[in-house]
């Protein structure tokens, strides 16, 4: 389990299974490793539907920026939040 809190931003938009399935995997995991997250509608703005229209959901570490794209999985987010010190 991490000690340090994770913020994240999940680019997401409205009607897309994949990113409530992201979502999903998140819910599942946000007691145990002690994760937050912003959903950021990506169709309210230009530069973000330009930048992640064809990769959402997609995953992102704030401190770092670091992103996980889709397809990803439970173990997946895990490992993007425990090897990144927030």
């Amino acid at each position: 389990m991490t000690t340090a809190m994770h913020t994240l931003n999940l680019y997401t938009t409205s009607h897309c299974h994949l990113c409530e399935q992201a979502e999903s995997i998140l819910n599942s995991i946000k007691k145990d490793y002690d994760i937050s997250w912003n959903s950021i509608e990506i169709a309210d703005d230009e530069q973000l539907l330009e930048t992640y229209g064809t990769k959402i959901p997609v995953i992102q570490i704030i401190a770092t920026n670091i992103e996980l794209k889709w397809p990803f999985d439970t173990e997946a987010v895990i490992n993007l939040i425990s090897d990144t010190k927030a």
